[in-house]
């Protein structure tokens, strides 16, 4: 292995693993890190290729994290770079876990403990509304079928019980049904 390819690997594991360490509340929580991350500190991916990459992994299962690790790290280093980024990926949460876990039942009622819970929650609140918004050209939220959608989507999401599946193909279908 080449010092090239080693110092890839290594800075892959050490940026997962920061994605990792601060992905907290799942999901979209972690996006805006990974961009500053993949794209602003390391250019590894362009903005353009990221929201594209964003657009893909949306439609596969599984988590959006090992997808993003999976992808920039075979785009940097090949098969050893998705292994090595999503290794990184994975430690973080799992080592904060059983650290949470002992904090969690330890010290779960002091007033400290919750509060930052709380605030925690609201911090990604906004950062996942930030990227929903990144992800998105603004100009086609306006337009009716796509506000109908947001709203529908919404609606069934927070008011039912419909699974999200059926959501996500609901809108598919809408898509395909009501071409630009």
């Amino acid at each position: 292995m080449g010092i090239a390819l080693e110092m890839i690997l290594f800075e892959l594991f050490i940026v997962f693993l920061r994605i990792g360490l601060f992905a907290i509340g799942g999901a979209y929580s972690f996006l805006p890190l990974l961009q500053k991350e993949v794209v602003e500190s390391y250019a590894w991916l362009t903005k353009e290729e990221f929201l594209e990459v964003l657009g893909v992994v949306k439609i596969f299962p599984g988590a959006i994290s090992i997808k993003f690790a999976t992808y920039t790290g075979y785009k940097m280093a090949g098969i050893p770079g998705a292994v090595v980024a999503n290794i990184a990926n994975l430690l973080s949460p799992a080592l904060l876990i059983f650290l949470a876990t002992f904090l969690y039942n330890n010290y779960k009622n002091t007033p400290q403990v919750k509060g930052a819970f709380e605030m925690v929650q609201v911090a990604v609140f906004a950062m996942i509304i930030a990227v929903a918004f990144q992800s998105l050209n603004v100009h086609e939220l306006i337009k009716w079928r796509n506000l109908l959608v947001i709203v529908a989507a919404f609606c069934l999401f927070l008011f039912t019980k419909v699974h999200p599946a059926f959501i996500i193909i609901g809108a598919a279908l809408i898509g395909s049904l009501f071409v630009k």
